[in-house]
């Protein structure tokens, strides 16, 4: 799909049943260019787009926008909620255990869920959410520059 074909976000919030705001459009654009984005970091972004916005807002939108399945939310253990635009295609996350940092990574093997449950106890999975946890480049780069 070319740019030119892609739907605006105000026509993809249409689309979803969800009111046009500025706030909402310009959140679901900060999002979409941003990176596994914290709460603080779009309402930042959304701020720059449309002015004051209260963070109780973009709580709210994020909730809205994440129902409506137009942001996905992550929550790596020991971490703030995360949120980006990348949906709908169940690809997975690797986090750095020392600076926090996001990336995604593609499906683990096969096709949606990416994994089999050895036993799903009877329910019909549609969904798998890995992590994989390491060391960024980075950090890995210090710690083994800094090491005796």
């Amino acid at each position: 799909m070319t740019e030119a074909e892609r739907p605006t976000a105000a026509q993809e919030l249409r689309g979803a049943g969800l009111r046009v705001t500025a706030a909402r459009v310009a959140l679901l654009e900060t999002v979409r260019a941003g990176d596994h984005l914290g709460v603080e970091a779009i309402a930042s972004g959304v701020r720059e787009r449309v002015g004051h916005v209260s963070l109780q807002a973009v709580y709210e939108a994020l909730h809205a926008l994440t129902a409506a399945g137009l942001v996905r939310r992550i929550e790596p253990a020991g971490s703030p909620a995360r949120f980006e635009g990348r949906v709908g295609d169940n690809h997975h996350h690797v986090v750095c255990r020392s600076c926090g940092a996001v990336a995604d990574v593609d499906c683990a093997a096969g096709e949606a869920p990416c994994l089999t449950a050895s036993d799903d106890h009877g329910f019909s999975v549609d969904e798998a959410e890995v992590i994989y946890w390491g060391l960024c480049p980075d950090c890995a780069t210090s710690r083994s520059s800094s090491a005796p």
